[in-house]
């Protein structure tokens, strides 16, 4: 399962997530499960922002060798799974690819999805969408000038919708034909999400 997480400078909230769920792979041993990110308005060539690389390791995962770069549509079309953000960034996605909605939700709407519903695949979040409509916003705020306390609280919110969301769509290895699309077949694995010990010893610190 290929993820594309998507905000808008690609600085911070994408590629926190981008490298939370690289670590959470690493961790669970899911070579399958790959990610990247990108952004609407991208900083190209430009590292994470220093806040957001130190979140990323008091997170578990690792910023080196990271460089933002501008969504286009053909990582669109190689991903499985995008994740955008905000529900703007979401939409935006949506119309960049021919048939990308159904596989592109918020962040928090995909986690609050499969919480409810115990959707254990992309199609059965899609499926549960209409039905599950949320009456309000399901953004995560960019943290991009605040302060460290702030951007702990944007890594902390990532982390509390991303392991969970990730350990429910853990994919074996294995590929699933859709017409002459290959994609890898979604089949839950109950893999326990070792980069939230992380998340979890970094917040008794605090």
């Amino acid at each position: 399962m290929h993820v594309l997480f998507v905000c808008n400078s690609n600085v911070c909230r994408s590629v926190i997530a981008e490298r939370l769920t690289l670590a959470f792979a690493a961790d669970n041993g899911l070579p399958g499960l790959t990610a990247e990110s990108a952004g609407t308005r991208a900083l190209v060539g430009f590292p994470p922002e220093p806040l957001a690389a130190e979140t990323i390791a008091s997170l578990g995962g690792d910023a080196t060798g990271f460089k933002a770069r501008k969504l286009k549509p053909e990582m669109v079309d190689r991903a499985d799974l995008v994740l955008a953000m905000t529900e703007s960034l979401r939409d935006q996605v949506a119309e960049l690819a021919f048939g990308v909605a159904p596989r592109t939700f918020t962040l928090a709407e995909a986690h609050r999805i499969a919480k409810v519903t115990g959707a254990k695949s992309i199609a059965a979040l899609h499926g549960a969408r209409n039905d599950l409509a949320y009456v309000g916003r399901e953004n995560i705020a960019d943290p991009i000038g605040l302060s460290p306390e702030a951007f702990l609280e944007v890594g902390d919110q990532i982390a509390e919708l991303l392991f969970p969301l990730l350990q429910a769509l853990a994919p074996h290895e294995q590929t699933q034909l859709t017409g002459d699309d290959e994609r890898p077949g979604l089949v839950i694995e109950p893999a326990p999400a070792r980069p939230l010990s992380a998340f979890l010893a970094a917040q008794r610190r605090r």
